[in-house]
């Protein structure tokens, strides 16, 4: 795992932060060292497969980057799935592309359902027959305003009792819990490593990229757009996920 070092030195201008080259080739020991509980996300994409995924459906990871849930997904869906992994950024994809081909050569024991790769926006994909969707720390790239169409688009493709796993960055109405929590975030960041330097400069470059919501503006949201049923299950500082149920 390469070593996340992008904003160890100091930078003239910091620049709007992109998924290009260098942040896939850091990517893993980037979101480990800064997104609390990450591994209990994906590990949540794998049961929601386990308990959602409907034999000859469609499932779809959006803003797959490396594939982590990807993998997660294709490992426990039935064989008669397709599995579409979305990205629009090439980095991303080519990557993953490239450990599904070595994967593929070393499934000598038992087959896994198909998955195809896109490497497009996610609001250009039409939902379809859906069991599972995967948005792990997606939406929140969106601007705020085009975040309800693509969650009406989702649920209108998604098959009753199917399973939305929805994992965001937060923040809270309350100034006080507001601070709290992203003092607890800070000091995570430098529990892992990270410089001052470095915390600065890629908050800097995340401005106005990562935009985040408080939990009742998602999970209002989520019922507007057609989700009979809409749950935080898991919450650490100002990282939580949601399950949503059609």
């Amino acid at each position: 795992m390469n070593q996340d070092r992008i904003y160890s030195q100091p930078l003239v201008q910091v620049g709007q932060f992109e998924f290009d080259d260098s942040v896939a080739d850091v990517f893993p020991d980037m979101i480990a060292r800064s997104v609390p509980g990450y591994s209990s996300m994906l590990a949540m994409a794998e049961q929601i497969t386990q308990t959602h995924a409907v034999p000859d459906s469609q499932l779809y990871d959006l803003g797959c980057s490396l594939g982590a849930a990807t993998q997660r997904i294709r490992q426990h869906a039935p064989t008669s799935c397709q599995l579409h992994a979305v990205d629009n950024s090439a980095a991303m994809i080519a990557r993953l592309s490239k450990q599904l081909l070595q994967d593929r050569a070393n499934e000598t024991t038992h087959s896994l359902c198909e998955t195809i790769l896109h490497e497009t926006d996610i609001r250009s994909v039409a939902v379809q027959n859906a069991s599972v969707v995967v948005l792990n720390l997606t939406l929140q790239f969106l601007p705020p305003a085009e975040r309800t169409p693509l969650l009406q688009s989702i649920a209108h493709g998604m098959l009753p009792g199917g399973a939305l796993l929805l994992s965001e960055k937060v923040c809270f109405d309350d100034p006080e819990e507001q601070q709290l929590m992203t003092d607890l975030h800070l000091d995570f960041k430098r529990a892992h490593g990270y410089s001052e330097l470095e915390i600065a400069q890629k908050r800097s470059s995340l401005e106005e990229t990562l935009i985040p919501e408080s939990l009742s503006a998602h999970l209002q949201r989520l019922r507007v757009c057609g989700f009979r049923q809409a749950s935080v299950w898991f919450q650490c500082f100002n990282f939580a996920s949601m399950i949503a149920i059609r």
